[in-house]
């Protein structure tokens, strides 16, 4: 009988040890980022001062990708770091090419993480960082493309030397974002407005989007150009750089939800 109790005491203490097994297993499942230039990239569209601007390539380089469940939710007019006990986080670089696809494309898987936490994830952040190699080697962000205006061609190539960090609060667009079921699939989105840098002209002139947008003509006169930081400080007049460097921390974005950027300390 002795025997018999102790043996049922051990099947006992293994059920439970079972069960509490099952009870703490965690939720998860697949969540995946993209990133996207939207239709100005894929599609084309025409600078504030006139210029018909289409892409081949706009390669951009990202790191340390990481989503949050923030509480409270994260603020980027206010910066500062992100609150979060749950995250999930892409290992490694990643150098993607925002004008891949046609013009009707959809945003381009990065990567995903497919063992992440369940539950809503209303906060993302990455680093903008110059490449070690690649198409974009010794750079975050290479544009190349042709603009056109009143029968004048210019092919550019734009090599961006500066590096970033962005930290953004919940995606903003058509549908939200970030919400993750137990087994099942969500997407975040690492959103890039390039008409930050040129303008738009379907946009009133005296929007803050055009006022601050430095425009394609001071990149004219030229059939072909191809400058990285450096040139462009030298090519452009001191005002028409500032106003690109002032702009380029602006180009983040989640959907048309803000970001928080910084410039990385030089390595």
């Amino acid at each position: 009988m002795k025997k018999q109790s102790i043996v049922l005491a051990v099947l006992i203490v293994l059920a439970s040890a079972l069960l509490a097994g099952c009870g703490s297993k965690a939720e998860e499942g697949t969540l995946a980022f993209k990133a996207n230039g939207e239709d100005f990239v894929r599609q084309g569209f025409v600078s504030k001062d006139g210029w018909a601007i289409t892409f081949d390539h706009v390669y951009v380089n990202l790191a340390e990708i990481t989503a949050y469940q923030s509480d409270p939710p994260y603020d980027p007019h206010a910066g500062g770091e992100v609150e979060a006990k749950t995250t999930a986080k892409l290992e490694g670089t990643f150098t993607v090419d925002l004008a891949e696809g046609g013009a009707d494309a959809a945003p381009l898987l990065v990567e995903a993480v497919e063992d992440a936490p369940a539950g809503h994830y209303n906060a993302l952040s990455w680093k903008m960082p110059r490449a070690s190699d690649g198409p974009a080697a010794g750079h975050s962000l290479v544009i190349v493309g042709e603009a056109e205006k009143e029968g004048d061609t210019v092919n550019f190539t734009l090599r961006i030397d500066d590096e970033y960090t962005y930290t953004c609060g919940e995606y903003v667009g058509d549908a939200r974002k970030g919400y993750l079921e137990k087994d099942g699939t969500a997407d975040l989105e690492m959103t890039f407005h390039f008409d930050h840098i040129f303008g738009d002209a379907k946009t009133p002139m005296d929007d803050s989007l055009n006022v601050s947008a430095l425009g394609f003509e001071p990149f004219s006169g030229y059939m072909v150009i191809d400058l990285d930081m450096a040139g462009m400080e030298n090519s452009l007049s001191a005002e028409e750089y500032q106003m690109l460097v002032d702009v380029l921390p602006t180009l983040g974005h989640v959907g048309e939800g803000h970001c928080h950027s910084e410039n990385l300390p030089e390595s």
